[in-house]
Formats: C-alpha cells, structure tokens, sequence
C-alpha cells in the first residue's frame, strides 16, 4: 500500500475547463485533495463533468485555468508518469480486428513495466480465448480485457469512466470484482466514475460527487455518513439550528419539514433527533441542492432520472 507521505492522486487549485469559442464551462473553480490509496468514488449525473476531469487527469486535454497534479507530477507529463497511470475510457475501447493475445503483445511494446505474467494469468482466469478477436467479445469480455491492459502495466493509479455502465448486472459484478482485486495485487488507488451508486457503495472508501461543473462533496465515504443526518422538525424549525450545522436540502410535507443536515464535530446539542441517512440520500441531496431541485426520499427515482 502507498506510503504515509505519498504525493496526492489528485491536487487541483482553481482548476477549470471550457470549451469551443463560446467557453462552455464543463468544469469551474475545483479545489480538491485526493489522497493516495483509495479507491475513489466520482459520482455525477450526465454532464456534470467527471469525463472532463478524468481526461484532465489524464493528460488527454489542457486545463482553462488553475492547475492539476496526478501523484505529484503534472498530468503526462513525460512517459515515466504515464506509465504511472492506467486508464480505461468509456465503453472499454479495445481494437475490434485485433485478437486478445495481440492486444496483450501490444500492451508490452507500449509499456515499459508491463508484467507479462500477471496478463496473461488474468486472461485465463476470465476465461478469453487468446485467438479471439476483440469484435467477436462480449461486452463483459471486452471490458475484462481493458481492465487487464490497464492493470498489466502495473501502475500506481487506475482511472475507470464509466466502464460499466454498459455491461449485465452479472457482468458488471464480475468486472468490479476483478478490479478490486487488482486494486489490491497492485497496491494501487483507483479512480471509478459512475453514476451508479450501487457500483460505487460496493468498491468506494473516497466519494466526490461533481454536479454543475462543481464539486459539491468530496471525501470519506464514512465520515461523510458519520456527519450528515435526516431530520423531521415543524416547518420554520429549520431556521434555528445550532452553530455548526448546515442545512443541505430541505423537503416539506404537510405542516412538517424534512432535512439532510451537515453536522460538525463541535455542533451543539440538535433540537431534533437524527437519523442515519444512506449514500444514495446524501448523493441526491447534494445534487439537488446544486440543481436547485426539492429531492425527498419518495422522490430519490423520479430525481435521479432527471439529474441524467
């Protein structure tokens, strides 16, 4: 596992990004610390962002404005950090006329750190035939042979956007297995972008959530449930909270409100007992409160769909 003082995944200052003549803000004023050895969680709906960030990261496109560092170097910056980096795009692209075992040859051409061993031990494990051409693979199978490629080259951090959005729930199961397995053969952070929560409360210690080109929350996935609460209170009871608790979203019902509440460590005693709230709440909350959406917990559906 990587060391107490290992350098940050990601160190972004006043990082942002636009696009085409009209600056289209696809990302605005992201400060964020990741720190090393986790597996991180990017959650997000469609066009929040996380794509941008993680080609950011690495090193596919330039930043507007700020700056960003991966494990302590600027983002591809020479081949050693690029070796550093393993990283599998959208829709788990591999070469459709290329057999398995030529991707596996390829890898090693490319890759100075390549572990032959671990490739080829990995691939008889998901069963792939080496023959087999990449356009005759399932989806399953194509993304079992783009987690291989990115991992046999052994680096410090694996970047996954999406990878299995795509895939059966059965395959999706085994392609997250297997990336954590790897995750710890390596010693490796990882980085899973997703906007399926279910992926990320199986694999994820380290949440980000990126909606409206911000990042609204970022950090342990236990002490962020540890801090937050749902609570019920007489409408209007909202507004008298003690020092250190911040309302985040806030649905009414009746003659009664009901809220998501960041309480810190040193709040005083809450007029109101809490409840503990689930990931998937504390997601949605912090989504809504950026979209300027009401979210409730009888409305968690209906918002994320809309979110997407």
């Amino acid at each position: 596992m990587p060391l107490a003082d290992s350098p940050p995944v990601f160190h972004a200052t006043g990082l942002a990004k636009r696009y085409g003549r009209r600056g289209k803000q696809a990302l605005a004023d992201v400060n964020l610390t990741v720190p090393a050895g986790r597996v991180i969680g990017l959650v997000g709906p469609n066009g929040a962002g996380k794509s941008t960030l993680l080609n950011l990261a690495c090193g596919l496109i330039e930043p507007t404005e700020g700056s960003l560092t991966v494990l302590g170097s600027r983002p591809a910056s020479n081949a050693a950090h690029l070796a550093r980096v393993g990283f599998v795009a959208q829709n788990t692209p591999v070469y459709g006329s290329f057999s398995v075992a030529e991707h596996l040859t390829l890898g090693a051409k490319m890759n100075p750190s390549w572990d032959p061993a671990l490739a080829e031990r990995r691939i008889r494990q998901v069963g792939l035939n080496p023959r087999q051409k990449a356009g005759q693979l399932s989806g399953g199978q194509r993304a079992q042979l783009a987690l291989t490629i990115a991992a046999a080259k052994r680096p410090e951090l694996l970047i996954f956007d999406e990878p299995a959005a795509a895939l059966d729930p059965l395959a999706r199961k085994g392609f997250l297995r297997n990336l954590m397995e790897f995750v710890v053969e390596l010693g490796a952070s990882a980085v899973l972008s997703s906007h399926l929560l279910d992926d990320i409360e199986q694999v994820c210690d380290y949440l980000i959530v990126l909606c409206d080109s911000r990042v609204q929350v970022a950090g342990d996935v236990r002490h962020l449930l540890n801090s937050h609460a749902r609570m019920a209170a007489p409408r209007g009871g909202f507004d008298r909270l003690p020092p250190g608790t911040e309302v985040i979203r806030t649905e009414h019902r009746g003659h009664y409100s009901h809220a998501l509440v960041r309480i810190d460590a040193a709040a005083g005693p809450l007029p109101y007992p809490p409840e503990p709230v689930s990931l998937e709440e504390l997601v949605l909350a912090y989504m809504g409160r950026a979209a300027g959406m009401e979210i409730g917990v009888d409305a968690r559906t209906e918002a994320w769909e809309t979110q997407r």
